[in-house]
C-alpha cells in the first residue's frame, strides 16, 4: 500500500453521517486526509486542486445544481466523485458520478470502493470494464434484478441453471458487485433497466 495521502472531501449536511464516514476513513491506518463541506460552493472555497483525490457527496446536493456540478467535473478532471446514497435518487444524477456507496455498506466495502477509484488509471478504464457485459449477461442481469431465481432465469432464456450461475459469476467479476441490490443500482445507472420497469 502506498504511503501517499489521499485528500478526501465529504460533502454532507448531516453531522451524524459525516462523523460516521470520518471514523471509517480515519480508522485502521488508512492514508486519508478527510475534510467536510456542506455544499458544492464550499468545494471551491476549500480550493479543489491536484491534492484532492476523492469527493464523497450526498447526491441530493447535486440534483438542483446539475449544471454547476458538471462544470466542476470538467474543471477538475482528476477528481473522483462518489455518491453517498441513503434514499431514492434520480438515476440521471447517479450516472454523473464515478461510483456509489450505500449508507448500509460495511466499512470494508466503503474503503474498497474508494481504493478501487484511487488505483484506477481513469474513469474511462472503469467504464470500459463495467460496459463489457455480453448481451446474454445483460439478459441474465435484467431477470436477476426482477427477482427471478436461477431456475426461472434458465427457463425464460432456455439455458441450464448451471449456465445461469456461470453468467452470474461473470457479471459479479466484471462489475465487482455481488449483491442483487448492488447490481440493481448498477443496472439503473447504466440504463440497463429503468426504475419504472423495476417497480412493475
Amino acid at each position: 500500500m502506498s504511503n501517499k495521502v489521499t485528500y478526501i472531501v465529504v460533502v454532507e449536511t448531516s453531522e451524524i453521517i459525516y462523523e460516521g464516514i470520518y471514523r471509517i476513513l480515519n480508522g485502521n491506518g488508512h492514508n486519508f486526509e478527510v475534510h467536510p463541506a456542506d455544499n458544492l460552493c464550499d468545494l471551491e472555497h476549500l480550493g479543489l486542486n491536484t491534492k484532492t483525490g476523492i469527493v464523497l457527496i450526498n447526491p441530493v446536493l447535486i440534483q438542483n445544481q446539475i449544471k454547476y456540478f458538471q462544470s466542476l467535473k470538467k474543471e477538475f478532471r482528476d477528481i473522483r466523485w462518489i455518491g453517498i446514497v441513503y434514499s431514492f435518487i434520480d438515476p440521471h444524477i447517479l450516472s454523473e458520478l464515478d461510483g456509489i456507496i450505500n449508507i448500509n455498506d460495511p466499512a470494508n466495502i466503503i474503503i474498497s470502493s474508494i481504493h478501487k477509484l484511487i488505483t484506477s488509471d481513469n474513469q474511462t478504464d472503469l467504464q470500459k470494464q463495467q460496459e463489457s457485459l455480453s448481451d446474454r449477461e445483460i439478459d441474465v442481469l435484467k431477470l436477476l434484478v426482477e427477482g427471478n431465481s436461477n431456475k426461472e432465469i434458465a427457463d425464460k432464456l432456455n439455458i441450464s441453471p448451471h449456465t445461469v450461475i456461470s453468467h452470474r459469476k461473470n457479471i459479479s467479476q466484471k462489475t465487482g458487485i455481488k449483491s442483487v441490490s448492488g447490481l440493481t443500482i448498477y443496472a439503473v445507472v447504466k440504463n440497463i433497466i429503468t426504475i419504472e420497469s423495476y417497480r412493475e
